[in-house]
């Protein structure tokens, strides 16, 4: 397979992308080790500019005194770009990377030099993404989700920055879209010389942009096409469900008091502004408070407006067809986007997350069980879903796990002695908040309203325990496990029975008294333990067996005829 006709996949390809694709296959299986771009070093350099911008435009053009009072916050923005930009310069000077037949390698660092590699079957996941000054400069950021453990700090495997053709086609052979039809030729070939020309491809017009990062030809893209099977859109009234949080508050603090900060940096006090339009000590405390909390509400509410469509614009969730199996592609983002590929064969459930305070809106976050995805990753990989309502959440997760009733089958309850559990802890949780302030209250070294707080912590703990003994459940589907559990977000998962590797079966002193069990589904993947809690004692075995076919069956205790 080493002539033209063989490799018409990759000499279809028009424009950069196709000298991308000649300049890896040329690598071999045993190739030369590739560069990031250096479009890099450009980028940091504007960056620095622009970090410094403030600080001049402050003295040059307002004439702000120029004293470490008023000028430490431009310091802090001109240091921090700068720090920046020459760490971006080491690890472009120090960062290697090659794909072979087998394997992605990179070695990196400067004091400290890391070379670690990946197998191409150990490979769960291709994440692409570009922060506005990337998408600009026509980089790529590559995250390879290989399974590492983000309970023992593994990172991730991050190829930082990627020209947009170098990205788009390992991704393409990580996801082993067209492994077979990568073929060796020959000799090495330096990466960067594609930088040069990569712009052409940024200039086509969007239907040949597309036709390139698919990877085929013009006949096989139109089939690729049709084969994929959109799950989900963006709904632009979905950000009804992103308005109201406790993020709403953080966010309108940092937005005032950045506000505040500018505006006296050039000699605006928005305090002494404001008084003129409000008489602060007629409102006197409660009116100040109900005031900061309308506005800040208000405040926050736009910001997480304009922060869910700038991050969720043009959202398309869609299974995607490959030669060797399918992925769930989420794309989104307006200044800076994302595009996250999850092998299917990898993902092991769905579960929904209900939040309590916004319950009554029927309000929904959707994520996958699946390997080789961070769980504290900021932009949520495992997410499949914005915050949206119930109904549509519940009918994208049966679509993507192929069975149409998972989380619309009615739950086993669990025994009245679970709740009678939950309210012998809230009992003993506000005893011991009691305890606490009782003695410094009655001493005087503590004021009374501390005691009238603490009383009020039983009610809350008792609603808090029927709220909880409310959201338990369990059931099996077909091929699922299904539990549900959860107080501040009542969370739903669906797992498959064929994916769990461990089940365990214990009880506490309290558990046992009452004749409750808690059985626990273990996986290699997600939060690795799925529990049921508080299932009655004589349903446990039963349950657990059911959970996983097979694997304790030979530990059940079943009657002999001898007995």
């Amino acid at each position: 397979m080493t002539g033209a006709p063989e490799r018409s996949g990759a000499l279809e390809r028009p424009g950069a992308l196709e000298r991308a694709a000649q300049s890896l296959e040329a690598a071999g299986p045993d190739g030369e080790w590739r560069g990031l771009s250096v479009r890099v070093i450009w980028v940091d350099f504007v960056r620095s500019l622009v970090s410094l911008m403030p600080a001049v435009l402050a003295i040059g053009v307002f004439e702000v005194e120029a004293s470490l009072e008023s000028l430490w916050p431009f310091a802090l923005l001109a240091a921090w770009g700068v720090i920046g930009a020459v760490a971006d310069i080491i690890r472009w000077i120090f960062t290697r990377y090659r794909v072979t037949e087998n394997e992605i390698e990179r070695r990196t660092g400067f004091l400290v030099r890391r070379h670690r590699s990946v197998r191409h079957d150990r490979i769960r996941s291709v994440d692409t993404h570009a922060k506005l000054r990337h998408r600009i400069a026509g980089l790529r950021v590559v995250t390879v989700g290989a399974g590492q453990q983000t309970n023992t700090g593994e990172a991730a495997f991050v190829l930082d920055a990627l020209t947009r053709a170098d990205a788009e086609l390992l991704r393409e052979l990580l996801l082993q879209e067209r492994r077979d039809a990568w073929e060796p030729t020959g000799g090495p070939r330096d990466g960067d010389r594609i930088f040069q020309s990569e712009s052409e491809s940024e200039s086509e017009s969007a239907s040949e942009s597309e036709g390139a990062s698919s990877g085929v030809p013009a006949g096989a893209q139109e089939r690729q096409r049709e084969d994929i099977e959109v799950l989900a859109g963006l709904r632009p009234w979905w950000v009804v469900y992103h308005l109201f949080s406790i993020w709403a508050y953080l966010l309108a603090a940092g937005l005032l008091w950045g506000a505040y900060w500018l505006a006296a940096t050039f000699g605006v006090d928005l305090l002494d502004l404001s008084s003129r339009f409000v008489d602060w000590n007629e409102l006197g405390w409660g009116g100040v408070v109900v005031l900061g909390l309308l506005v800040g509400g208000v405040v926050g509410a736009l910001g997480m407006g304009v922060n869910f469509f700038t991050a969720y614009w043009r959202f398309e969730l869609a299974r995607v067809p490959s030669a060797k199996t399918t992925f769930l592609r989420t794309r989104r983002g307006l200044f800076s986007t994302r595009e996250v590929n999850r092998d299917e064969a990898r993902i092991r459930g769905v579960s929904i997350g209900e939040p309590l305070l916004w319950r009554w809106m029927k309000m929904a976050d959707t994520t996958v069980i699946t390997t080789g995805l961070g769980l504290w990753d900021m932009e949520e990989p495992t997410a499949i879903l914005p915050r949206g309502p119930r109904g549509i959440a519940r009918d994208v997760a049966a679509r993507v796990l192929g069975e149409p009733r998972p989380f619309t089958m009615p739950v086993e309850r669990h025994p009245r002695a679970a709740l009678r559990r939950r309210l012998w802890w809230a009992t003993a949780l506000a005893a011991g908040v009691l305890s606490c302030v009782a003695l410094p209250v009655a001493s005087g070294t503590a004021p009374m309203w501390l005691l009238w707080a603490a009383l009020g912590v039983w009610p809350l703990g008792l609603a808090g325990a029927v709220i909880a003994y409310r959201a338990l459940g369990h059931a099996i589907v077909g091929d699922y496990l299904m539990v549900r559990a959860g107080l501040m977000s009542r969370t739903t998962s669906v797992l498959r029975r064929d994916a769990v590797s461990t089940i365990a079966v214990r009880q506490s002193i309290l558990q046992k008294r009452l004749g409750l069990s808690t059985v626990s589904a273990m996986t290699a993947a997600g939060w690795s333990v799925y529990e049921a809690p508080d299932v009655a004692s004589s349903e446990a075995l039963r349950l657990a067996a059911q959970a996983a076919p097979g694997l304790i069956d030979e530990f059940l205790e079943t009657s002999s005829p001898e007995i």
